[in-house]
C-alpha cells in the first residue's frame, strides 16, 4: 500500500523473514516495464540493511509497518541524522463493537476472518471483541463455531482458511501468551493450543472473562488469539474500547447510523470502520 502512492522512486526492504515475495514483486514490475530504479529491493536484517537505508543522508522519507519498539528506533535514528519524515504504522489491540442491532451473522464472518484467517498476523486485526450484552451469547456461540470451522493446511492449498505462523519465535511468542491467560484464571472457550502436525500451527483461540488490566487484553499478541467481553451501555463501550496503549484502527457493529458516527467520533484511533 505504501508503495503506489508515494510518487517517488523507492528501495523497499521486506522483512528478513519474507524476502522471495518482493524480489517476486520486483521482478513483475520489471516485466511490466518500468524503467530500472524506480523500484528498488535491498534484502537483509533490519539492524543492517534497515539501519543503514534509515540513516541514509538521500533518503528523504522513511515509510515502516511493524513493531512499536522498533518504529521508536526509527523515529530516533531519522530525528538525528537527517531530519527525514518518517511515516510508521505499528502496533494495534484494535476493538470490534457489536451492538445488539447488529448483523451477527455479518459480524461474526468478517470478525473471523479478519482475527483467524491471517493467523492476527495484522496489525489492524480486532483482536478485542466488545459485545453488548443482549447479544452476547449468540455472538459467543457462533463466533467459535466459526472459529471451529476454520481449515488449516499449508497455504499453497487454496482452499485454506488458516496457515502456519511467520517463524518458530513467533509461535512461541503466541503461545507463551495463551499459557499466560490460562494463569490469570480467564475463560478458554475454544483452541489454546498448537495443531497436532508440524509446522507453526495454532488453533484459533477465544478467551472471555477477561479484565481490561490482563496481558492479553492489553499486548499485541500477533496471533489467532481474540478476548470478548461484554457492556451494557454505549459509554461504557467507549471507555473500554478507548482503554489502550494503541490506537490504530476500531471497527463498529451496528445498523443506527446515529451511533455509528457517535462511535466514529468518540473512538481514539486512526481509522474506524463501520458494519452495518
Amino acid at each position: 500500500m505504501k508503495k503506489s502512492p508515494c510518487g517517488n522512486t523507492i528501495v523497499l526492504k521486506p522483512s528478513e523473514l519474507t524476502p522471495l515475495s518482493a524480489l517476486m514483486l520486483a521482478s513483475f514490475v520489471k516485466e511490466a516495464g518500468f524503467p530500472d530504479g524506480v523500484l528498488n529491493v535491498v534484502t537483509g536484517f533490519g539492524h543492517t540493511a534497515g539501519q543503514a537505508l534509515v540513516e541514509h543522508p538521500l533518503v528523504g522519507k522513511v515509510a515502516f509497518t511493524g513493531s512499536t519498539i522498533i518504529g521508536r528506533k526509527i523515529m530516533e535514528t531519522a530525528a538525528i541524522t537527517n531530519l527525514k519524515r518518517v511515516s510508521l504504522e505499528l502496533g494495534g489491540k484494535s476493538p470490534a463493537i457489536v451492538f445488539d442491532d447488529a448483523d451477527i451473522v455479518q459480524a461474526v464472518k468478517w470478525i473471523a476472518g479478519n482475527v483467524f484467517h491471517h493467523n492476527g498476523q495484522i496489525c489492524t486485526a480486532p483482536a478485542r471483541i466488545i459485545v453488548q450484552e443482549g447479544v452476547y451469547d449468540e455472538f459467543l456461540d457462533a463466533f467459535i463455531a466459526a472459529a471451529r470451522s476454520l481449515k488449516h493446511s499449508d497455504t499453497f492449498d487454496g482452499n485454506v482458511h488458516q496457515g502456519p505462523l511467520i517463524s518458530s519465535q513467533q509461535l512461541d511468542r503466541v503461545l507463551g501468551y495463551i499459557e499466560h491467560g490460562k494463569r490469570e484464571g480467564v475463560r478458554l472457550v475454544v483452541g489454546g493450543e498448537r495443531y497436532d502436525r508440524p509446522g507453526f500451527f495454532v488453533r484459533p483461540t477465544i478467551f472471555t472473562d477477561v479484565k481490561p488490566d490482563m496481558k492479553i487484553a492489553r499486548e499485541e499478541i500477533f496471533g489467532p488469539v481474540a478476548v470478548v467481553v461484554k457492556f451494557k451501555s454505549e459509554e461504557e463501550a467507549i471507555g473500554m474500547a478507548n482503554d489502550t496503549d494503541y490506537g490504530l484502527s476500531s471497527y463498529v457493529f451496528t445498523q443506527d447510523l446515529n451511533i455509528a458516527i457517535r462511535m466514529a467520533n468518540a473512538l481514539e484511533a486512526g481509522n474506524t470502520f463501520v458494519g452495518v
